[in-house]
């Protein structure tokens, strides 16, 4: 997000006792992922905590360090203002947010893990569409980031649009997102008709099918989209523009357009 290279990547994997089949499809997955963003997964630390973790269940977490150029770190808050567009790059589902909500839901729709999805086009299974692994951006964004072109990336994490958007804006300045611009996908669409918790909240909750959010300037949003749909992106669209904070606004963020006809969501 601050338009870093990655350098190499450090895991941590703790468990009661280590199941090594288990460990190595984890740290498969870890390398797997280290190669996408073209970075090196260097070492890790292991741990058996025999009482702290119950059978078949372990704790991960890791971290990555990247390189800059001091003078070109995101976000350009100077560079930022009303008249800037947002570009959004699609999501490929949950990613890794919001599953507490996730969970509940598929416990009140009495659904089975390993039984086909309802909203699974492909006819995944449940637990299979909603694990999706989580989208990658580098491979894309890090090119349109190198055209000097890119004022901010927002990565559509925890907090939803509303949280994570806000967070590369600088004071007085406000998103406004145009709902027909982009699909959500049938997996946002089931959640909204079964959570039945708001738009509002779903926003707050999930990346809604969009997984990064760029900022730039009107005059150079075809060459970023190129850019973007040249290294993986076809999907990649305008989503949006920045505008003065209203006086008095509560909100950052906000959506715009008929979101029940737009995407299928109910009117709630």
């Amino acid at each position: 997000m601050q338009g870093a290279e990655p350098l190499y990547f450090l895991d941590y994997f703790a468990t009661g006792k280590l199941e090594k089949g288990e460990a190595a499809a984890v740290v498969a997955g870890i390398a797997r992922g280290c190669k996408e963003s073209g970075c090196a997964l260097s070492g890790g630390e292991t741990a058996e905590m025999p009482g702290m973790y119950g059978a078949g269940h372990y704790d991960l977490a890791g971290f990555g360090v990247g390189a800059v150029e001091r003078a070109q770190l995101l976000p350009r808050w100077e560079d930022i203002g009303p008249g800037d567009v947002l570009l959004g790059v699609p999501s490929n589902g949950v990613h890794a947010n919001g599953f507490s909500l996730v969970r509940k839901v598929v416990e009140r729709e009495g659904l089975a893990w390993d039984q086909p999805a309802p909203f699974s086009p492909a006819g995944l299974s449940v637990a299979a569409a909603l694990l999706a692994p989580t989208r990658l951006y580098i491979a894309s964004c890090l090119p349109a980031v190198h055209t000097r072109k890119v004022k901010a990336l927002a990565h559509i994490t925890g907090g939803g649009l509303l949280e994570n958007l806000p967070r590369v804006l600088p004071d007085g300045v406000a998103a406004t997102l145009d709902c027909a611009s982009w699909d959500p996908g049938p997996v946002f669409q089931w959640l909204a008709d079964k959570a039945r918790n708001g738009t509002h909240e779903m926003l707050r909750t999930f990346n809604c099918g969009l997984g990064m959010v760029l900022v730039v300037a009107p005059e150079d949003e075809a060459a970023v989209l190129e850019v973007l749909r040249a290294n993986g992106e076809p999907g990649a669209c305008r989503v949006g523009e920045l505008k003065p904070l209203a006086a008095g606004a509560e909100e950052v963020v906000t959506v715009t357009g008929d979101v029940q006809a737009a995407w299928g969501w109910p009117a709630l």
